[in-house]
């Protein structure tokens, strides 16, 4: 604890003493980057202090370098390029950074807590982000509300006045987080990453509250429409929709065989289609995509790592928490919902109205494009600019083996020439221009015969 208290006082705007009324000096939580104790600010509200270990911020700093080195020489393998362990390694790099900074942990939580202040799908009021006090919140220390309540794979359920009884309390729990985290993931586009269940807790007043909002992950819009796309090609297992998918996904510029990736999905999954969908475990699922996007040298966004993580922890969690959970009953109505939004949006009139103008817009332009087309097509003016993939390979296939070619045609020449002037020989001068020819040409025959067996192509 001195330790501890040391760094506190340098955080602190005012000293301890008056800021504080009391301090539980044993840690209530504790993690490798920080920990965290119970306290009670000077006008009676129960915070919670989450500290950072001393000195942690120079281990972070060592264990990035090393990080970064060990990528840089992976980086250089063919094994390196192709699953863009450099990238991976820098996103890696910069969420521990991220954890030092306990303001931008604040921040995150702030703007979860916003997004779940209001929803279509469950109730705001049952889900908790713990309240940031800003005023003593730095880098080192953050201060927040403290929440009384317990792990949720700990809480134990009774029957209340109202007759619920705790399975119908547990599958309310269940669907609750289910729909709080498919709204961040596929209508916010900011999620908590880190759902594991020391972080997610069933209250005292029987509220769920999300907690430690150090490590989030975010997904563009179109990233979310595709994911959203993805769930339903597997509900229906639908290898070649996921393989459509999963290219419009891919940031790949290497070139994909479609064949063998549609019958990669198709074997993945063959293995569901006799399976209950309540015994389909989803998570393993998305791993098994990636798997198979990894098997074919796909690249995919580097937040795909971090949104199959959040489903697996979030789906294992709520597997221990309630057995009987049927995963397609949880998402099917929210899927519904989903594709709706993406037609028509949040506001119907207003992209009714945007259409319109765009078709209007379109209508306008179209005749004068048109007319301007035709007038080229007649002019002979215009001009096609076409781009194929793999020709630089054919290219410079089609220079060696013209290369070789002239080179064989060169040292025939020489041959030949130093044979008709050795048999026509009648002076020295001549003999050792002979000569020369035919070693002239031995060194390049020499060397032509080197270069194709080096190049491996012989055949």
């Amino acid at each position: 604890w001195s330790e501890v208290e040391v760094v506190i006082r340098k955080q602190l705007p005012r000293p301890l003493e008056e800021t504080f009324s009391q301090i539980n000096f044993q840690a209530v939580a504790a993690g490798s980057i920080a920990q965290t104790h119970r306290a009670t600010l000077a006008d009676g509200r129960e915070v919670a202090l989450k500290v950072q270990r001393p000195g942690i911020d120079a281990t972070v700093a060592q264990d990035i370098a090393l990080i970064q080195g060990i990528a840089d020489l992976v980086a250089r393998t063919e094994f390196g390029q192709s699953y863009e362990i450099k990238s991976i390694a820098d996103e890696f790099c910069k969420a521990l950074e991220a954890e030092l900074d306990f303001t931008r942990e604040a921040g995150f939580a702030d703007q979860l807590r916003l997004n779940l202040s209001t929803s279509r799908w469950f109730d705001p009021t049952q889900l908790v982000v713990a309240e940031i006090y800003w005023d003593l919140t730095t880098e080192k220390l953050l201060v927040m509300e403290w929440l009384d309540g317990v792990p949720l794979l700990a809480a134990t359920f009774n029957s209340d006045e109202n007759g619920k009884d705790p399975e119908q309390k547990r599958r309310e729990v269940t669907t609750l987080l289910f729909r709080a985290f498919f709204q961040q993931l596929y209508i916010d586009g900011f999620f908590h990453a880190d759902p594991h269940p020391g972080n997610i807790f069933y209250l005292n007043d029987g509220r769920v509250a999300l907690l430690d909002c150090g490590m989030v992950g975010r997904l563009d819009p179109r990233t979310q429409q595709i994911l959203t796309e993805m769930l339903l090609a597997i509900v229906d297992i639908d290898a070649q929709r996921c393989s459509q998918l999963t290219l419009q996904l891919s940031d790949s510029a290497q070139p994909v065989i479609l064949s063998r990736l549609e019958n990669d999905y198709d074997r993945m999954l063959r293995k569901y289609y006799n399976l209950n969908l309540s015994q389909i475990n989803f998570s393993q699922i998305i791993y098994e995509l990636l798997q198979v996007c990894r098997n074919n040298k796909i690249r995919l966004p580097a937040n795909m790592g971090l949104y199959a993580k959040t489903l697996a922890n979030l789906e294992g969690v709520a597997r221990q928490f309630n057995p009987e959970i049927n995963f397609l009953d949880e998402v099917k109505p929210l899927l519904t919902d989903l594709f709706r939004r993406q037609l028509l949006g949040d506001r119907p009139l207003q992209s009714l109205l945007r259409t319109a103008l765009d078709l209007k817009s379109l209508s306008l332009q179209s005749p004068r494009q048109i007319e301007l087309l035709l007038d080229r097509v007649t002019s002979e003016t215009l001009q096609w600019n076409l781009s194929l993939r793999g020709l630089d390979g054919l290219r410079r296939t089609l220079d060696d083996s013209a290369n070789r070619l002239s080179f064989s045609v060169l040292v025939g020449s020489l041959i030949m020439g130093a044979a008709i002037i050795s048999s026509k020989a009648q002076t020295t001068e001549l003999s050792w221009l002979s000569s020369s020819l035919f070693a002239v040409a031995s060194l390049l025959g020499l060397w032509l015969i080197f270069s194709i067996l080096r190049s491996g192509r012989l055949r």
